[in-house]
């Protein structure tokens, strides 16, 4: 049975409408910086016009203009084509939320080469794989990651050089008195849209990292998301673009974007830097670690209009600041979410802490902003948008066609759980431009993904009969309990309805006689934590959960053993590594003779 929750009564349902009146205008010829900031910098306001807001916990806010970002970008480029740095070559991006990485993404894509973002969170080994199996070129590298990458550089013959932000090691060059030797010439490669811009390897949920190649074209397909997702008021499908874009203009608000979504993954880069930069807009860049306070200071003092939290976030910030508007000024417009399924305990939360319906997204490198939902919260935006239904997934954002397809890649009925994927062709026949080319020296790997004009995602979902998708977990998630279908989320998310659970991990634990049963890993609240260290506490708090999981999921859902951990294996994009837990305790029942 597909879930049966109703629609919050926020919004007409303009669903159809909208996606019957979407037609993608995508040029043939066109570079991702061209339209994320020489357009900007070639207007009269460019001196003025917010591009990036650097802020930090040692440093004072402070504002870059598209002018200083075109500036900076085109020196940089000179830079890196006096070092040999050719078209199609990839460049690393080892850096955090800065104004430099800002600009070393402009000037990379600009060229023609392809920005390779890496997470400054990366390992040795995370490092040395990504820099040997793409044959970067170049680095781009400061104080944060400068010492992580030198001591790979050894294994990594392709690298030839490596530009340091205000570091104190020895590197090629040093980005300040580089820049400032050279003239800003504008630099902009004449690239078709199917041309690769961004080379980003998935997070590694499952196996090795594989290279998703992301051609330029996919900077217009990840919009549609965007902007129903950001509850861009006054986007009109068929109406009037900013310009020959087709896509509308900013809201009529002062509108600032922040995330705490690393730019080195897509959800920083796809779904938060580069769209503000589309259209012309401040996103802050906090260099700093996420904590939920900070998360609502920020919020405050840059009167941030738009925002995307991952629900492990939102899920923190909920346990440590239960009623934020108590002791925070803020107003958001929009909040959008992905990751993992939020649920309906955060989804209610920030309907009323946080005054917004949060929209979830889903999506992945691959094809990426396909699916979620546009609950508008302000009524101006009339004929735009569908109501959010508590822990749904959403529906295919206009411009894509998405369905729940089978083993055979055949359209699920609703109910029936399938596999989400995403066709080729949109509803009028035309290409989709969310497509990534292909992974990076693994045509195996691309021709598995695809099942005719299918993309498959590899997560699980039931549609609903009004079209709602509802997850199901990652393929490889879902399990078999006593003969009982198992997603995880659904259990996850009633753990942390809880007041002792700040977050939980569900996987299978092998059982000789009923194949596996259900297993909770269980991050304790602050509050809470000190019943790991008293049996008598700890079997009690273990007692109640499992009772409250009884009490309102079916009655082979609830875990019949639960371990409290003091942090879930995570991947640096902030998803849960459920495969890690899996591994662990099929090598626990292993050990221990458990067939």
């Amino acid at each position: 049975m597909a879930p049966s929750g109703k629609a919050t009564a926020l919004a007409q349902d303009h669903y159809e409408a909208n996606h019957r009146g979407f037609h993608w205008a995508v040029p043939s010829r066109m570079n991702m910086a061209h339209w994320c900031c020489a357009r900007w910098a070639a207007r009269a306001d460019a001196a003025t016009r917010v591009a990036v807001i650097a802020d930090g916990p040692d440093q004072a806010p402070r504002q870059h203009t598209y002018a200083q970002l075109q500036d900076q970008a085109n020196r940089l480029s000179r830079v890196l084509g006096l070092r040999g740095v050719k078209r199609g070559d990839r460049v690393a991006i080892v850096m955090p939320q800065r104004f430099e990485t800002a600009v070393a993404y402009m000037a990379v894509l600009q060229m023609g080469a392809v920005a390779m973002p890496l997470s400054q969170l990366f390992g040795p080994e995370a490092l040395a794989f990504r820099l040997q199996d793409s044959a970067a070129v170049a680095a781009v590298v400061d104080a944060s990651t400068v010492d992580g990458l030198l001591a790979v550089r050894a294994e990594c013959p392709s690298l030839r050089c490596v530009v340091g932000v205000e570091v104190q090691s020895p590197v090629d060059v040093d980005w300040t008195a580089a820049l400032a030797r050279v003239k800003p010439r504008a630099v902009m490669a004449d690239t078709a849209a199917s041309d690769p811009a961004v080379l980003i390897y998935t997070s590694g949920t499952t196996g090795n990292p594989k290279g998703g190649l992301i051609p330029h074209s996919a900077l217009f397909g990840n919009l549609t998301g965007f902007l129903c997702s950001q509850n861009w008021l006054g986007y009109d499908p068929n109406g009037p673009g900013v310009d020959d874009s087709g896509f509308p203009p900013p809201p009529g608000v002062d509108t600032v974007f922040w995330s705490p979504a690393d730019w080195a993954w897509t959800g920083g880069l796809m779904d938060a830097l580069l769209p503000m930069l589309f259209f012309g807009q401040p996103i802050v860049a906090y260099n700093g670690r996420f904590a939920p306070e900070t998360a609502f200071e920020l919020l405050e003092r840059h009167r941030v209009t738009h925002t995307f939290l991952f629900p492990t976030a939102l899920k923190a910030m909920m346990k440590a600041v239960p009623e934020p508007r108590a002791r925070y000024e803020f107003t958001l417009h929009a909040c959008m979410s992905a990751g993992e399924a939020v649920g309906d305990a955060v989804f209610n939360w920030c309907r009323e802490a946080l005054g917004v319906v949060v929209n979830e997204m889903f999506g992945q490198t691959e094809i990426n902003y396909i699916v979620g939902n546009c609950a508008m919260n302000d009524q101006r935006s009339s004929g735009v948008g569908w109501p959010a239904r508590p822990g749904s997934m959403g529906k295919g954002y206009p411009g894509h066609r998405v369905a729940v397809i089978d083993d055979e890649a055949n359209e699920c009925p609703p109910g029936q759980a399938g596999e989400v994927a995403v066709h080729r062709l949109d509803v009028h026949g035309v290409p989709d431009p969310v497509f990534f080319l292909g992974y990076w020296n693994n045509d195996e790997a691309t021709h598995k993904k695809y099942s005719g004009d299918w993309c498959r995602t590899g997560d699980m979902a039931v549609a609903d009969e009004d079209g709602y998708l509802w997850y199901q977990g990652r393929a490889d998630d879902m399990f078999k309990a006593a003969g009982y279908r198992i997603g995880p989320s659904e259990i996850e998310n009633c753990l942390v309805k809880h007041a002792a659970v700040a977050n939980a991990a569900v996987v299978p634990k092998p059982d000789p006689a009923r194949g596996a049963v259900v297993k909770a890993y269980v991050v304790l609240t602050p509050e809470f934590a000190h019943v790991i260290h008293d049996a008598a506490s700890s079997a009690s708090v273990m007692a109640d959960l499992q009772a409250h999981v009884r009490a309102r999921l079916a009655p082979y859902e609830y875990p019949k053993e639960i371990e409290f951990i003091d942090v879930l294996p995570m991947t640096t994009t902030g998803k849960v590594q459920r495969r890690v837990l899996r591994l662990q305790e099929e090598a626990r029942a292993a050990a221990q003779g458990t067939p």
